[in-house]
């Protein structure tokens, strides 16, 4: 049985804090919520509360984002531009040949700089894969009117032969550089770009988008959807041209996710309402809905009575084409599947819902499944399309293109209306802690 059973304010006060995190990728869009990797900021239209949000890649200690200047305004349009002195180190590109950083790619430009290695098999791939499609997207402007330069965080290892197979796996085009060079300039290079880290596996997966000719520089998360990335390029271009195929498909998701985050609001006033509510949430199930989904087994299920009511929750999208972000957030579902042992099942389940429901049947499914060694409580789900987009939709992860998907994680324990996000590409062990204080959530 459901545990909404709290009085008073603190009950108010737990209830609200399960809706305020249930789709943050909508709030985002809706309430002007700004989500970055070390804060969040409340939502003005509701009542004040702070919004809980973890992500492993930040602590308190060791804040992952180097401090940014207050945000200014060009052309009718604010950005948050960082501090950035640029050394001219000398290094080598893909073709071996020497080029000064600044002087030579970077003065009088607009660049878009990710920072990856060859051996990755993480979050490097979906990196390049996001330039890959930034290239595509921007079309001959690429290496014309903007610059794509990936910087090897393993200089040591990555030397221009391993960098040009490196690009040629991922189209790269004239106007996308790839460099790598003596470690101690290298090393130089990241720390005054302020993404240094001794050990590169941990290396961030941000990008900075820079204006060279106007000292203008900003980060973007580099997981981010292709078509965003393009739009901060644009941004920072003299003279943004007429808008990309995919801003129309922005715009469109934008109205939706708008019109998603006005019913969170009428749905946080129920839930504040409802303070002693006994047999589960009423107001959870009418937001989420019992919508038919079918499971890898080709079982039908409701998805908030049979998956969520009474349940600790860890969620995810993905779909079985997927070469990039999907294996490694499989991994860590299966690095957390084995965490919590035998009460998967039971009082856990992980759910993995298919953002390509035309594709993905349940013998798909079961086949992806087998693969991770997905043990009973760990659902693969696909169904209907309406159905699907509708599921995805409420949960902040519907995409108009499969490839654009996200890789967050919703963590969540329906009893007690505690929800934290995650970055599904974290190491798993950072992962795993979280999962254990939302199941170990209200046990004195």
């Amino acid at each position: 049985m459901s545990k909404f059973i709290c009085s008073g304010k603190e009950s108010g006060k737990r209830l609200l804090r399960s809706w305020q995190l249930l789709v943050p990728a909508v709030c985002f869009f809706w309430s002007g919520v700004s989500f970055s990797q070390d804060e969040i900021k409340p939502v003005p239209l509701q009542p004040k509360q702070a919004i809980q949000a973890e992500t492993p890649e930040c602590t308190e200690q060791k804040p992952c984002c180097p401090p940014e200047k207050k945000a200014q305004k060009e052309g009718g349009k604010v950005a948050a531009t960082l501090n950035m002195k640029i050394p001219d180190v000398e290094l080598l590109n893909q073709e071996g040949k020497k080029v000064r950083f600044y002087s030579d790619l970077v003065k009088d430009k607009v660049v878009a700089i990710n920072f990856i290695f060859t051996t990755c098999t993480t979050i490097c791939p979906p990196l390049s894969v996001n330039f890959s499609k930034v290239q595509n997207l921007m079309g001959n402007r690429t290496g014309r009117d903007f610059h794509l330069i990936s910087i090897s965080v393993d200089p040591v290892n990555d030397t221009p032969q391993r960098l040009r197979a490196w690009g040629e796996k991922f189209g790269a085009k004239p106007g996308w550089t790839f460099l790598t060079g003596k470690k101690q300039d290298v090393d130089k290079l990241l720390k005054a770009l302020k993404v240094f880290t001794p050990i590169k596996e941990d290396h961030s997966p941000l990008v900075l988008v820079g204006n060279g000719a106007k000292g203008q520089w900003t980060r973007v998360n580099g997981l981010a959807p292709s078509a965003q990335l393009v739009q901060v390029i644009e941004d920072m271009l003299d003279n943004p041209k007429k808008e990309l195929s995919g801003e129309k498909d922005r715009a469109r998701k934008d109205k939706r996710e708008a019109v998603a985050g006005r019913e969170i609001v009428k749905l946080v006033r129920e839930v504040q309402q409802n303070t002693a509510v006994q047999g589960g949430n009423p107001a959870a199930q009418k937001y989420f809905s019992d919508v038919e989904l079918v499971n890898q087994y080709g079982d039908k299920m409701r998805f908030y009575s049979d998956l969520i009511k009474g349940k600790v929750v860890i969620i995810n999208c993905f779909f079985t084409e997927c070469t990039g972000i999907c294996p490694v957030m499989s991994k860590n579902l299966l690095a957390i599947q084995e965490a919590v042992g035998e009460r998967l099942g039971k009082d856990v389940h992980i759910i993995s819902i298919s953002v390509d429901s035309i594709t993905d049947t349940p013998q798909r499914l079961k086949q992806y499944a087998d693969n991770y060694h997905a043990k009973p409580g760990w659902y693969f789900l696909s169904g209907k399309k309406e159905n699907v987009d509708q599921t995805l939709y409420k949960l902040g992860f519907f995409v108009e293109e499969r490839d654009q998907h996200s890789g967050q994680f919703l963590i969540g324990n329906d009893a007690t209306g505690l929800w934290k996000k995650a970055m599904g590409l974290a190491k798993a062990q950072e992962l795993i802690p979280m999962v254990e204080g939302v199941l170990n959530d209200g046990i004195n």
